[in-house]
Protein backbone atom coordinates (compact mmCIF):
# COMPACT_ATOMS: atom_id res chain seq x y z
CA UNK A 1 0.00 0.00 0.00
CA UNK A 2 1.12 3.22 -1.13
CA UNK A 3 1.17 5.65 2.07
CA UNK A 4 -0.81 8.80 1.40
CA UNK A 5 -1.48 12.13 3.47
CA UNK A 6 -4.52 10.56 4.78
CA UNK A 7 -2.71 7.79 6.44
CA UNK A 8 -0.83 10.33 8.13
CA UNK A 9 -3.97 11.95 9.34
CA UNK A 10 -5.00 9.07 10.92
CA UNK A 11 -2.42 7.79 11.99
CA UNK A 12 -1.51 11.09 13.86
CA UNK A 13 -5.47 11.55 15.19
CA UNK A 14 -4.92 8.24 16.66
CA UNK A 15 -2.06 9.03 18.61
CA UNK A 16 -3.71 11.88 19.43
CA UNK A 17 -6.56 10.36 21.11
CA UNK A 18 -3.77 7.98 22.88
CA UNK A 19 -2.50 10.62 24.44
CA UNK A 20 -5.79 12.42 25.62
CA UNK A 21 -6.63 9.15 26.83
CA UNK A 22 -3.49 7.69 28.36
CA UNK A 23 -3.42 10.83 30.70
CA UNK A 24 -6.50 10.35 32.15
CA UNK A 25 -6.09 6.86 33.11
CA UNK A 26 -2.54 7.64 34.80
CA UNK A 27 -4.44 9.18 37.36
CA UNK A 28 -6.37 5.81 38.56
CA UNK A 29 -3.71 3.51 39.56
CA UNK A 30 -1.71 6.10 42.04
CA UNK A 31 -5.10 7.31 43.60
CA UNK A 32 -3.82 5.26 47.15
CA UNK A 33 -0.87 7.39 46.92
CA UNK A 34 -2.42 10.79 46.28
CA UNK A 35 -5.18 10.61 49.00
CA UNK A 36 -2.08 9.47 51.80
CA UNK A 37 -0.04 12.24 50.13
CA UNK A 38 -2.82 14.69 50.32
CA UNK A 39 -4.54 13.17 53.35
CA UNK A 40 -8.16 13.21 51.84
CA UNK A 41 -11.18 10.77 51.21
CA UNK A 42 -11.99 7.97 48.74
CA UNK A 43 -15.03 10.64 48.11
CA UNK A 44 -12.92 13.85 48.12
CA UNK A 45 -11.20 12.05 45.01
CA UNK A 46 -13.73 10.17 43.35
CA UNK A 47 -15.49 13.67 43.18
CA UNK A 48 -12.40 15.41 41.22
CA UNK A 49 -12.28 12.47 39.25
CA UNK A 50 -16.11 12.14 38.17
CA UNK A 51 -15.62 15.88 37.52
CA UNK A 52 -12.60 15.21 35.00
CA UNK A 53 -15.19 12.65 33.37
CA UNK A 54 -17.68 14.83 33.51
CA UNK A 55 -15.69 17.86 31.44
CA UNK A 56 -14.55 15.70 29.09
CA UNK A 57 -18.20 14.82 27.94
CA UNK A 58 -19.31 18.94 28.48
CA UNK A 59 -16.29 19.73 25.78
CA UNK A 60 -17.51 17.75 23.04
CA UNK A 61 -20.05 20.46 21.86
CA UNK A 62 -18.09 23.13 22.14
CA UNK A 63 -15.06 21.52 20.70
CA UNK A 64 -17.39 20.98 17.47
CA UNK A 65 -17.99 24.60 17.05
CA UNK A 66 -14.53 26.11 17.73
CA UNK A 67 -13.39 23.48 14.83
CA UNK A 68 -15.85 25.08 12.19
CA UNK A 69 -14.73 28.51 13.69
CA UNK A 70 -11.11 27.80 14.19
CA UNK A 71 -10.07 24.41 11.68
CA UNK A 72 -9.77 21.28 12.76
CA UNK A 73 -6.49 21.43 13.03
CA UNK A 74 -6.09 24.09 15.77
CA UNK A 75 -8.29 22.55 18.11
CA UNK A 76 -6.58 18.61 17.87
CA UNK A 77 -3.40 20.48 18.88
CA UNK A 78 -5.04 22.57 21.80
CA UNK A 79 -6.23 19.12 23.27
CA UNK A 80 -2.68 17.73 22.78
CA UNK A 81 -0.70 20.24 24.11
CA UNK A 82 -3.43 21.34 26.95
CA UNK A 83 -3.29 17.81 27.75
CA UNK A 84 0.27 18.08 28.58
CA UNK A 85 0.07 21.70 30.51
CA UNK A 86 -3.13 20.21 32.77
CA UNK A 87 -0.91 16.98 33.68
CA UNK A 88 2.52 18.65 34.14
CA UNK A 89 0.06 21.23 36.30
CA UNK A 90 -1.50 18.32 38.14
CA UNK A 91 1.90 16.44 39.06
CA UNK A 92 3.52 19.69 40.78
CA UNK A 93 -0.04 20.68 42.93
CA UNK A 94 1.42 21.70 46.23
CA UNK A 95 -2.55 21.60 47.70
CA UNK A 96 -5.31 18.97 46.92
CA UNK A 97 -7.61 21.66 45.75
CA UNK A 98 -5.42 22.72 42.88
CA UNK A 99 -4.51 19.47 41.85
CA UNK A 100 -8.32 18.44 41.91
CA UNK A 101 -8.86 21.65 39.69
CA UNK A 102 -5.82 20.76 37.43
CA UNK A 103 -7.56 17.30 37.26
CA UNK A 104 -11.02 18.97 36.07
CA UNK A 105 -8.90 21.11 33.63
CA UNK A 106 -7.40 17.89 32.16
CA UNK A 107 -10.69 16.49 31.19
CA UNK A 108 -11.76 19.50 29.49
CA UNK A 109 -8.77 20.06 27.07
CA UNK A 110 -8.92 16.50 26.53
CA UNK A 111 -12.66 16.38 25.33
CA UNK A 112 -11.53 18.80 22.59
CA UNK A 113 -9.97 16.05 20.74
CA UNK A 114 -12.75 13.36 19.80
CA UNK A 115 -15.37 14.98 17.94
CA UNK A 116 -13.03 17.47 16.06
CA UNK A 117 -10.72 14.44 14.93
CA UNK A 118 -14.07 12.17 13.96
CA UNK A 119 -15.07 15.32 11.86
CA UNK A 120 -11.71 15.66 10.19
CA UNK A 121 -11.38 11.99 9.13
CA UNK A 122 -14.97 11.66 7.88
CA UNK A 123 -13.88 14.64 5.57
CA UNK A 124 -10.73 12.67 4.61
CA UNK A 125 -12.05 9.00 4.30
CA UNK A 126 -14.51 7.71 2.25
CA UNK A 127 -14.86 4.36 4.54
CA UNK A 128 -15.34 6.07 7.71
CA UNK A 129 -16.49 3.10 9.66
CA UNK A 130 -12.84 1.28 9.09
CA UNK A 131 -11.17 4.97 9.94
CA UNK A 132 -13.25 5.51 12.81
CA UNK A 133 -12.22 2.01 14.07
CA UNK A 134 -8.89 2.80 13.82
CA UNK A 135 -8.92 6.25 15.28
CA UNK A 136 -10.35 4.53 18.13
CA UNK A 137 -7.35 2.29 18.66
CA UNK A 138 -5.91 4.86 20.95
CA UNK A 139 -8.24 4.20 23.79
CA UNK A 140 -7.68 0.70 24.50
CA UNK A 141 -3.83 1.31 23.13
CA UNK A 142 -3.69 3.60 26.58
CA UNK A 143 -5.88 1.66 28.37
CA UNK A 144 -3.28 -1.47 28.13
CA UNK A 145 -0.19 0.57 28.73
CA UNK A 146 -0.96 3.44 31.08
CA UNK A 147 -2.75 1.20 34.23
CA UNK A 148 1.17 -0.88 34.14
CA UNK A 149 3.44 2.57 33.40
CA UNK A 150 1.34 4.56 36.38
CA UNK A 151 2.11 1.48 38.72
CA UNK A 152 5.50 0.65 37.86
CA UNK A 153 6.12 4.42 38.70
CA UNK A 154 3.95 5.42 41.12
CA UNK A 155 5.44 2.52 43.16
CA UNK A 156 8.99 3.05 43.12
CA UNK A 157 9.10 7.05 42.64
CA UNK A 158 5.84 8.29 43.63
CA UNK A 159 2.09 9.50 42.14
CA UNK A 160 3.45 12.91 41.02
CA UNK A 161 6.17 11.28 37.91
CA UNK A 162 3.80 8.86 37.45
CA UNK A 163 0.79 11.30 36.24
CA UNK A 164 3.76 13.42 34.82
CA UNK A 165 4.61 10.51 32.36
CA UNK A 166 1.52 12.18 30.43
CA UNK A 167 3.37 14.96 29.64
CA UNK A 168 6.62 12.60 28.01
CA UNK A 169 3.88 11.21 25.34
CA UNK A 170 2.20 14.34 24.93
CA UNK A 171 4.96 16.60 24.27
CA UNK A 172 6.50 14.21 20.59
CA UNK A 173 3.06 13.95 19.69
CA UNK A 174 1.93 17.47 19.03
CA UNK A 175 5.20 18.37 17.91
CA UNK A 176 4.62 15.68 15.27
CA UNK A 177 1.08 16.77 14.68
CA UNK A 178 1.77 20.34 14.45
CA UNK A 179 4.43 19.48 12.14
CA UNK A 180 3.19 17.14 9.37
CA UNK A 181 -0.39 17.67 9.55
CA UNK A 182 -1.79 20.70 7.15
CA UNK A 183 -3.76 23.49 8.19
CA UNK A 184 -7.63 23.02 7.93
CA UNK A 185 -9.74 25.52 7.00
CA UNK A 186 -12.68 26.68 9.33
CA UNK A 187 -16.10 25.80 7.71
CA UNK A 188 -17.92 28.56 9.00
CA UNK A 189 -15.34 31.31 10.20
CA UNK A 190 -18.43 33.70 9.53
CA UNK A 191 -20.70 32.43 12.32
CA UNK A 192 -20.90 34.21 15.49
CA UNK A 193 -20.57 32.10 18.62
CA UNK A 194 -23.68 33.26 19.49
CA UNK A 195 -25.29 31.84 16.51
CA UNK A 196 -23.17 28.80 17.09
CA UNK A 197 -24.63 28.30 20.73
CA UNK A 198 -28.56 29.03 19.53
CA UNK A 199 -30.89 26.70 21.13
CA UNK A 200 -33.48 26.09 18.52
CA UNK A 201 -30.78 24.71 16.20
CA UNK A 202 -29.34 22.10 19.03
CA UNK A 203 -32.81 21.21 19.82
CA UNK A 204 -33.63 20.31 16.23
CA UNK A 205 -30.60 17.97 15.54
CA UNK A 206 -31.74 15.73 18.47
CA UNK A 207 -35.51 15.66 17.78
CA UNK A 208 -34.42 14.30 14.16
CA UNK A 209 -35.92 10.66 14.70
CA UNK A 210 -32.81 8.86 13.34
CA UNK A 211 -30.34 10.89 15.68
CA UNK A 212 -32.87 10.43 18.96
CA UNK A 213 -33.06 6.90 18.24
CA UNK A 214 -29.22 6.57 17.33
CA UNK A 215 -28.65 8.72 20.94
CA UNK A 216 -30.50 6.32 23.25
CA UNK A 217 -29.20 3.03 21.96
CA UNK A 218 -25.19 5.27 22.44
CA UNK A 219 -26.21 6.40 26.18
CA UNK A 220 -27.69 2.84 26.90
CA UNK A 221 -24.38 1.21 25.62
CA UNK A 222 -22.00 3.83 27.70
CA UNK A 223 -23.73 3.78 30.69
CA UNK A 224 -22.61 -0.01 30.41
CA UNK A 225 -19.02 0.42 29.48
CA UNK A 226 -18.59 2.73 31.76
CA UNK A 227 -20.32 0.54 34.51
CA UNK A 228 -17.91 -2.37 33.51
CA UNK A 229 -14.96 -0.62 33.01
CA UNK A 230 -15.04 1.62 36.45
CA UNK A 231 -15.93 -1.46 38.78
CA UNK A 232 -14.50 -4.83 36.71
CA UNK A 233 -11.27 -5.44 38.85
CA UNK A 234 -13.30 -4.87 42.15
CA UNK A 235 -16.23 -7.30 40.41
CA UNK A 236 -13.97 -10.10 39.95
CA UNK A 237 -12.21 -9.91 43.19
CA UNK A 238 -15.58 -9.81 45.48
CA UNK A 239 -18.26 -11.34 43.08
CA UNK A 240 -15.90 -14.31 41.34
CA UNK A 241 -13.11 -14.55 43.91
CA UNK A 242 -10.39 -14.33 42.10
CA UNK A 243 -7.31 -12.76 42.76
CA UNK A 244 -6.23 -9.06 42.19
CA UNK A 245 -2.98 -10.42 40.08
CA UNK A 246 -5.73 -11.80 38.29
CA UNK A 247 -8.28 -9.38 38.30
CA UNK A 248 -5.74 -6.94 36.83
CA UNK A 249 -4.85 -9.37 34.10
CA UNK A 250 -8.13 -9.75 33.09
CA UNK A 251 -8.49 -6.02 33.27
CA UNK A 252 -5.62 -5.50 30.48
CA UNK A 253 -6.99 -7.98 28.36
CA UNK A 254 -10.30 -6.73 28.30
CA UNK A 255 -8.25 -3.75 26.30
CA UNK A 256 -7.20 -5.54 24.32
CA UNK A 257 -10.17 -7.78 23.11
CA UNK A 258 -11.58 -4.03 22.72
CA UNK A 259 -8.61 -2.95 20.74
CA UNK A 260 -8.75 -5.22 17.76
CA UNK A 261 -12.67 -5.55 17.93
CA UNK A 262 -13.00 -2.00 17.04
CA UNK A 263 -11.42 -2.08 13.50
CA UNK A 264 -13.04 -5.46 12.76
CA UNK A 265 -16.57 -3.95 14.09
CA UNK A 266 -15.56 -0.54 11.89
CA UNK A 267 -14.96 -2.55 8.57
CA UNK A 268 -18.65 -4.62 9.43
CA UNK A 269 -20.14 -1.34 9.48
CA UNK A 270 -18.77 -0.15 6.15
CA UNK A 271 -19.48 -3.59 4.07
CA UNK A 272 -22.37 -5.04 5.86
CA UNK A 273 -24.02 -2.18 7.73
CA UNK A 274 -24.36 0.17 10.50
CA UNK A 275 -27.22 -1.64 12.68
CA UNK A 276 -25.96 -4.97 11.58
CA UNK A 277 -22.52 -4.15 13.61
CA UNK A 278 -24.09 -2.10 16.69
CA UNK A 279 -26.75 -5.22 17.02
CA UNK A 280 -23.48 -7.68 17.07
CA UNK A 281 -22.25 -5.89 19.45
CA UNK A 282 -24.85 -5.21 22.03
CA UNK A 283 -25.50 -8.97 22.18
CA UNK A 284 -22.13 -9.43 22.37
CA UNK A 285 -21.88 -7.49 25.50
CA UNK A 286 -25.26 -8.81 27.07
CA UNK A 287 -23.52 -12.31 26.27
CA UNK A 288 -20.60 -11.52 28.45
CA UNK A 289 -22.18 -9.49 30.79
CA UNK A 290 -24.37 -12.95 31.44
CA UNK A 291 -21.41 -14.84 31.73
CA UNK A 292 -19.78 -12.85 34.30
CA UNK A 293 -22.18 -13.09 36.67
CA UNK A 294 -23.58 -16.87 36.05
CA UNK A 295 -20.67 -18.39 34.07
CA UNK A 296 -19.18 -21.09 35.73
CA UNK A 297 -15.22 -21.14 36.48
CA UNK A 298 -12.25 -19.26 34.79
CA UNK A 299 -13.84 -20.38 31.37
CA UNK A 300 -16.84 -18.09 31.69
CA UNK A 301 -14.52 -15.35 32.79
CA UNK A 302 -12.15 -15.34 29.53
CA UNK A 303 -15.03 -15.50 27.32
CA UNK A 304 -17.19 -12.82 29.14
CA UNK A 305 -13.94 -10.68 28.56
CA UNK A 306 -13.97 -11.82 24.96
CA UNK A 307 -17.55 -10.69 24.13
CA UNK A 308 -18.14 -7.94 26.39
CA UNK A 309 -14.75 -6.62 24.73
CA UNK A 310 -16.40 -7.12 21.35
CA UNK A 311 -19.70 -5.40 22.95
CA UNK A 312 -17.98 -2.46 23.90
CA UNK A 313 -16.77 -1.38 20.43
CA UNK A 314 -19.82 -0.69 19.53
CA UNK A 315 -18.59 3.14 18.80
CA UNK A 316 -16.87 2.19 15.80
CA UNK A 317 -20.57 1.59 14.00
CA UNK A 318 -22.79 4.04 15.68
CA UNK A 319 -20.51 7.29 15.59
CA UNK A 320 -20.66 6.84 11.62
CA UNK A 321 -23.91 6.23 11.92
CA UNK A 322 -24.85 9.56 13.14
CA UNK A 323 -22.58 10.75 10.03
CA UNK A 324 -24.97 9.14 7.85
CA UNK A 325 -27.79 11.24 8.92
CA UNK A 326 -25.89 14.66 9.34
CA UNK A 327 -25.08 16.71 6.70
CA UNK A 328 -21.53 17.92 5.84
CA UNK A 329 -21.53 21.36 7.07
CA UNK A 330 -23.55 20.13 10.58
CA UNK A 331 -21.08 17.56 11.28
CA UNK A 332 -18.68 19.40 13.63
CA UNK A 333 -20.88 21.03 16.00
CA UNK A 334 -23.86 18.24 15.24
CA UNK A 335 -21.65 15.25 16.22
CA UNK A 336 -20.12 17.44 19.04
CA UNK A 337 -23.73 17.83 19.98
CA UNK A 338 -24.42 14.32 20.37
CA UNK A 339 -21.69 13.04 21.23
CA UNK A 340 -21.82 15.40 24.58
CA UNK A 341 -25.26 14.21 25.21
CA UNK A 342 -24.54 10.69 25.17
CA UNK A 343 -21.04 11.15 27.26
CA UNK A 344 -22.01 12.84 29.48
CA UNK A 345 -25.56 10.60 30.53
CA UNK A 346 -23.43 7.58 30.16
CA UNK A 347 -21.15 8.74 31.93
CA UNK A 348 -23.50 8.01 34.52
CA UNK A 349 -22.82 4.49 34.69
CA UNK A 350 -20.17 4.67 37.78
CA UNK A 351 -22.40 5.99 39.61
CA UNK A 352 -24.94 3.57 38.81
CA UNK A 353 -23.63 0.17 38.78
CA UNK A 354 -21.86 0.58 42.16
CA UNK A 355 -25.11 2.29 43.92
CA UNK A 356 -27.06 -0.92 42.56
CA UNK A 357 -23.65 -3.17 43.72
CA UNK A 358 -24.12 -1.57 47.45
CA UNK A 359 -28.40 -2.34 47.82
CA UNK A 360 -28.38 -5.51 46.02
CA UNK A 361 -25.44 -6.34 45.28
CA UNK A 362 -22.80 -7.35 42.14
CA UNK A 363 -25.25 -9.82 40.78
CA UNK A 364 -27.78 -7.80 40.42
CA UNK A 365 -25.79 -4.46 39.02
CA UNK A 366 -24.01 -6.64 35.79
CA UNK A 367 -27.10 -8.22 35.56
CA UNK A 368 -29.18 -4.83 35.25
CA UNK A 369 -26.31 -3.71 32.41
CA UNK A 370 -26.94 -7.28 30.51
CA UNK A 371 -30.50 -6.69 30.32
CA UNK A 372 -30.10 -2.81 28.83
CA UNK A 373 -27.65 -4.13 26.47
CA UNK A 374 -30.48 -7.11 25.40
CA UNK A 375 -33.03 -4.09 25.58
CA UNK A 376 -30.62 -2.10 22.96
CA UNK A 377 -30.07 -4.86 20.85
CA UNK A 378 -34.03 -5.58 20.57
CA UNK A 379 -34.64 -2.34 19.98
CA UNK A 380 -31.99 -1.94 17.03
CA UNK A 381 -33.27 -5.44 15.24
CA UNK A 382 -37.01 -4.29 15.59
CA UNK A 383 -35.86 -1.06 13.94
CA UNK A 384 -34.20 -2.83 10.93
CA UNK A 385 -35.71 -5.75 10.38
CA UNK A 386 -39.52 -3.55 10.64
CA UNK A 387 -38.25 -0.91 8.79
CA UNK A 388 -39.22 1.77 11.03
CA UNK A 389 -36.65 4.49 9.92
CA UNK A 390 -34.64 5.23 12.91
Amino acid sequence: MDWKYRHTVLVLCMFAFFVTYFARLLVSPVVPFIIADFGVSNTQIGISLSGMWIAYGLTQFPSGVFAERFGEKRIIAVAVGGTAVTSLLAAIAPLFAVFAACVVLLGGVAGLHYSVATTLLSRTYDDIGTALGLHSFGAPLAGLLAPVMASWVGIRYGWRPAVALAVLVAVPIFVLFTWRIRPTEPRHPERSMREQFAIEPLLEYLSRPQIAFTLLIAIIATFAVNGIVTFLPTFLVEHRAQSPALAGLVFSAYFVVRGGAQIGVGVLSDRVGRDFAVATCLIAGAGGLALFVAGPGLVAVVLGVLLFGIGSSFFASLEPRFMDVLGDDERGAGFGLVRTVYVVFGSTGSFGVGLLADLFGWGVSYSVLAGLCALAFGAVVCNSVLDLGY
